[in-house]
């Protein structure tokens, strides 16, 4: 099956761009963000999209975008966290190399106290917003997930480490880096 060599999806705030791009450096392949992919297209940010186009708007647009993804991205892809729950986007998912990066919800509000532009976090309480969003999706994402990784357990690169452990890749190169 062609396609990127390993997909990462999770909840919000799992680290999925951090540890994506320390897993594509070892295994020197290309790192690509569904999100960028989506604003690269739409020629908007993703509140934008939201703003103009509401939950629904988007997510055809991001279903869209992870199909062309998946036929023409050949390095690591990380999903957003809405990516896997349109029925067609889980068929097409389905069978390949898809990492669930999961994170405790301690873990997750410490990441989104630091960030924002998360239109799906919007409210007065992000994190039960989160804990929502965590519940409805994890059947789905345990469901389409060939792997399952802590993403807590350590720094992106230990937990990069740990996906090429379990799926048997091999870093670039003749050594194996350090963290």
């Amino acid at each position: 099956m062609s396609g990127p060599l390993v997909i990462l999806m999770g909840p919000m705030a799992a680290g999925k761009t951090s540890v994506g791009r320390a897993l594509a450096a070892r295994l020197g392949v290309a790192f690509c963000d569904l999100d960028a992919l989506i604003v690269t297209a739409a020629g908007r940010q993703i509140p934008e999209i939201f703003a103009a186009d509401g939950e629904e708007g988007f997510r055809a647009l991001e279903a869209e975008v992870l199909a062309r993804a998946l036929e023409e991205q050949t390095g690591v892809l990380a999903l957003g966290g809405g990516a896997p729950m349109r029925s067609e986007s889980g068929e097409r998912l389905r069978g390949r190399r898809v990492v669930l990066l999961e994170v405790d919800e301690a873990i997750a509000a410490r990441r989104i106290a630091r960030g924002a532009g998360r239109p799906m976090l919007s409210g007065d309480d992000p994190m039960e917003s989160w804990r929502r969003l965590a519940e409805e999706r994890g059947p789905v994402y345990r469901d389409l997930a060939a792997l399952r990784i802590d993403a807590g357990s350590g720094p992106p690169a230990r937990v990069a480490r740990q996906i090429m452990d379990e799926l048997g890749l091999r870093a670039a190169g003749a050594e194996e880096e350090t963290a």
